[in-house]
C-alpha cells in the first residue's frame, strides 16, 4: 500500500470512515494520473433530472455508470439500472431506476480513472483476504443537488442510511452559492461518530458501509436571489 493510502486505511479500520481534505486527495490522485480536473467537473453541467424521487422533488440531477474492477483493471459494464432494496432506501428503493448513463468522455476521463484506481487499491486491501472478491461491482453516480429561494435541496432525501454495498466514496466536485450540507457519520446503534462539511473540490469521505450510516443535511442558497448547487461524485464498491 502506498504511504498516501496507509493513513486513510488506518482511520477507516479504527472508526469506519475517513474524512480527507482536498490537498491530501489531490496528492493521492495525482499519483494515480489525475489531470484536467476542470474538464471533468464541467461534465456535471450535463446531468438529467432524477425522475424517480418519491417525495416529488425535482432538485436532483444525476448520471450513472457501472464498472467491474479486478486485478486486470477497471472496465465499464453495459448500462443497467440502479437498484436498492427498501431496507436501505425506504424512500426510493424497491424499483429499478434507469438513469442517464455517464458519458463516455466522463467515464474515460483520467480524473475518474485515477479516482476508481485509488478506490480499488484502498478497498481491496481493506477487505480481509478470506472474503476479498476476484472482482468488484463498482457504481458511479454524478449528483447535482439544486437549491433556490423557497426550495432547499436534499443530498440524502432518504435520511441517515447505508447504501447496501461494502465501501463508499463521496467526493465533492463543486459548491456554488450553497450553505450547509453537513455530513454526519453514525455507528450501527445510530450514535454519532463525527461530522464535517465538504467545502472544497476534492474534499472526500470514505465509509465502510457495513459499519456506519451516513447522511447529509439539506442545502440552501447563500444568496436567496440566486440559484445554487452542490456537485458530488459517489462511488460504491460491492463484492460480486
Amino acid at each position: 500500500m502506498t504511504d498516501a493510502l496507509a493513513p486513510i486505511a488506518e482511520q477507516i479500520r479504527r472508526t469506519g470512515f475517513a474524512y480527507m481534505r482536498a490537498p491530501e486527495m489531490q496528492a493521492l490522485l495525482a499519483a494515480g494520473g489525475l489531470r484536467d480536473w476542470e474538464s471533468f467537473a464541467r461534465t456535471w453541467d450535463d446531468l438529467g433530472v432524477d425522475m424517480f424521487m418519491a417525495d416529488g422533488g425535482r432538485y436532483r440531477r444525476r448520471r450513472f455508470a457501472a464498472f467491474r474492477g479486478s486485478g486486470h483493471g477497471i472496465e465499464r459494464k453495459p448500462h443497467q439500472p440502479h437498484y436498492q432494496s427498501r431496507d436501505y432506501n425506504p424512500l426510493n428503493g424497491g424499483i429499478e431506476r434507469w438513469f442517464d448513463p455517464v458519458t463516455e468522455a466522463a467515464a474515460r476521463h483520467p480524473a475518474l480513472r485515477a479516482i476508481l484506481g485509488a478506490c480499488h487499491d484502498l478497498f481491496t486491501r481493506l477487505t480481509p483476504s478470506d472474503v476479498r472478491p476476484a472482482s468488484w461491482h463498482i457504481e458511479t453516480h454524478q449528483f447535482r443537488i439544486e437549491a433556490r429561494q423557497g426550495q432547499s435541496g436534499k443530498p440524502t432525501p432518504e435520511g441517515m442510511h447505508r447504501d447496501g454495498v461494502d465501501w463508499v466514496l463521496v467526493l465533492l466536485v463543486n459548491r456554488v452559492n450553497i450553505a450547509s450540507g453537513e455530513t454526519s457519520i453514525h455507528d450501527l446503534a445510530r450514535n454519532e461518530l463525527g461530522s464535517f462539511t465538504l467545502t472544497e473540490p476534492l474534499d472526500a469521505a470514505f465509509t465502510d458501509d457495513n459499519r456506519v450510516y451516513h447522511g447529509v443535511t439539506p442545502v440552501s442558497p447563500l444568496d436567496p436571489a440566486l440559484p445554487g448547487h452542490r456537485d458530488v461524485l459517489v462511488v460504491t464498491f460491492r463484492r460480486e
